[in-house]
């Protein structure tokens, strides 16, 4: 009798711990589930109206290999510095990486704290100018610490919000309903005791700031603003990509109205007071221009994607399709490729081979494994060049199409990946439609041709340089791309 009664107790201790492991089970799962498909808040994956707009600049950066070393042509920032100094009213800056982290045994220009002198400056000059900077809180590494140029702009102040990602749907959806159900409670500020994997010298973190890095969500942005102008761009003012080939567009008139109200929405949601954006309002915001040159229309998230596919899939015969990236490994966008080929379109991309990383060397995974299985499914219709890189990275993330007389132009922050154009990360691109005989057509036309044909100097290199057919990479890529736990 004794027996069956422990027996029986033994039993019932088993239902209880299955029971609430089960419980615990289901409670992640809806987590993980809710995270994955919640409901996008209110002015994210914004689709602005086409704008008609008479003059857009086209800028990029270049770190290529010269007969007496590495040159570096690099423009980007200096057009944002010029930007700030012409503003009079106000300045938003919306910025993914904003700071001077890095392992200090290389060397880099000080182009965070430039940026931050650019903005004191400006707001010393005019203390009652609005000043908006947004950053995503990888630059505290998630809360553990505080930086001295985020202490600076707050002392002269100019208003710094930390994106809040929260409401945005989840990347990584399986770690992190496990990291909402247990671990998000507990925040990520306190003394830190772990190194930071992005310096040495940098502050120890927090564990707990090491569980929210693993979510992988970012707000993704790279735009400035201004009454008078504002800039799309690749490029971060972070002092280890300082050397980073990117592009960016200079823009004016309307557009600059979408791009307050898409930088309001990411404010309001980290935290600012809607009144600070009340009076924010661009220079001939309803007005006309003299020459209708340009269409041009903000997108952001997901509707990337939306206007990349469909204008992969309106180049016909005979037009072309040429891509600049850094990052090359959303499905979709791989399949609509394979289909252009296929219907006669040509296919030109120029990748980075994923090898260099701030010091750090990659695997090349996903645009070597990408571009393998492109090439050898087309039976080479697609062509693939690799950028030359010494160290830095291939930043750019740009696409033309060449329709004959016309071409339409998209690119800015989102690489084509599926967090950055599944309305995941916050992202920001700008589309432009005009003649192929205008300038910004011609430049960047000419930007591709000059760096495919290595016009002048050793720009890229062939496919075949780095070209991977390694079975394990494709499965991880696969994995990668479709699970979210990866840093692309």
């Amino acid at each position: 009798m004794q027996t069956i009664v422990k027996r029986s107790l033994k039993y019932r201790r088993v239902q209880i711990f299955l029971g609430l492991v089960s419980f615990v089970f289901l409670i992640v799962s809806a987590v993980s589930i809710y995270g994955a498909f919640k409901p996008l808040p209110d002015g994210v994956s914004y689709e602005g109206e086409p704008h008609a707009a008479e003059k857009i600049e086209f800028l990029y950066d270049l770190t290529y290999e010269g007969e007496d070393g590495l040159n570096r042509d690099q423009v980007i920032f200096d057009k944002f510095h010029n930007i700030i100094d012409e503003a009079e009213e106000f300045v938003i800056v919306d910025m993914f990486l904003f700071n001077d982290d890095y392992d200090r045994t290389m060397e880099f220009p000080s182009l965070s704290q430039e940026v931050t002198n650019t903005l004191i400056q400006k707001k010393q000059s005019r203390p009652d100018m609005t000043m908006i900077v947004m950053m995503d809180r990888i630059n505290t590494f998630y809360g553990s610490y505080s930086t001295d140029l985020l202490n600076e702009l707050k002392e002269n102040d100019i208003h710094v919000f930390f994106s809040n990602l929260k409401p945005l749907r989840d990347s990584n959806p399986v770690y992190s309903g496990v990291y909402r159900t247990f671990f998000q409670w507990f925040g990520t500020e306190g003394n830190g005791w772990l190194p930071n994997a992005f310096s040495p010298d940098a502050p120890d973190v927090t564990l707990r700031s090491y569980l929210e890095l693993l979510n992988f969500k970012a707000n993704h942005r790279k735009t400035v603003v201004t009454e008078k102008k504002g800039m799309v761009m690749s490029a971060n003012p972070h002092d280890a990509s300082a050397y980073h080939s990117n592009v960016g567009f200079v823009l004016e008139g309307d557009i600059l109205q979408d791009m307050i109200e898409t930088e309001k929405t990411v404010a309001v949601m980290s935290g600012a007071e809607k009144e600070l954006f009340h009076s924010l309002q661009a220079d001939d915001a309803q007005g006309s221009v003299d020459k209708d040159n340009y269409k041009v229309q903000l997108l952001t998230e997901g509707k990337i994607k939306k206007h990349l596919l469909q204008e992969i899939k309106d180049t016909k015969k005979g037009e072309a399709i040429i891509m600049g990236a850094f990052y090359l490994s959303d499905r979709d966008v791989i399949s609509a490729l394979m289909e252009a080929s296929e219907n006669g379109a040509k296919v030109n991309l120029l990748l980075d081979a994923n090898k260099d990383a701030f010091g750090r060397e990659k695997n090349g995974i996903p645009n070597r494994t990408v571009a393998h299985e492109l090439v050898a499914k087309t039976n080479g219709k697609v062509n693939v060049r690799w950028y030359r890189t010494n160290g830095e990275q291939y930043h750019t993330k740009m696409v033309l199409f060449e329709h004959g007389e016309f071409s339409t132009l998209i690119g800015g922050s989102a690489n084509y990946t599926k967090r950055n154009l599944h309305d995941l990360n916050l992202e920001t691109n700008v589309k432009i439609t005009g003649e192929s005989s205008t300038k910004v057509m011609k430049d960047a036309a000419e930007y591709f041709n000059t760096l495919w044909k290595n016009e002048d100097y050793t720009y890229t290199e062939s496919f075949e340089t780095y070209a991977d057919d390694s079975r394990f990479s494709y499965i991880l890529y696969r994995f990668q791309e479709w699970s979210g736990m990866s840093g692309f």
